[in-house]
């Protein structure tokens, strides 16, 4: 077995990689193609999510880009917080406005312990898309 292939599997053990990523890492030694880069999240000292993390990379007419975005998780909790100082009638109009343009979603339901439940599934999930010309990736660290 090479050093290259026992990194990637010692990875995937690490919860560094998911199991796609070292099976397209390991197709890629196989055919001697460039090893792409795979960005791991970053380990957590307390081992709570602080920030959610969306990772675009694409290749458009213009050639490549990329965008990396790190949200602080307080930020999140802070909004559901003032969401709740928000007059019902606000919240009514807001959520009609949501549904006109397609998004049902209802902000009154919304509460600060969904939150801390969703927060805390977050550390449990990775989001990946990949298109022929895109990769997303959105993670917990």
């Amino acid at each position: 077995m090479s050093e290259q292939r026992k990194e990637i599997l010692e990875m995937l053990a690490e919860g560094k990689i998911t199991a796609d990523e070292a099976d397209r890492l390991i197709a890629a030694l196989e055919s001697d193609r460039p090893v792409p880069a795979v960005p791991a999240p970053a380990p957590r000292p307390n081992g709570k999510p602080r920030y959610l993390r969306v990772v675009v990379d694409a290749n458009d007419h213009d050639g490549p880009s990329r965008v990396n975005i790190r949200v602080p998780l307080q930020l999140l909790r802070a909004g559901v917080r003032l969401a709740a100082l928000i007059p019902p009638e606000a919240l009514g109009k807001a959520n009609a406005e949501l549904a006109k343009s397609g998004v049902p979603f209802d902000l009154t339901q919304l509460k600060p312990e969904q939150l801390e439940e969703l927060v805390e599934h977050l550390d449990e999930m990775t989001v990946e898309v990949d298109q022929a010309d895109a990769k997303v990736r959105i993670f917990s660290e």
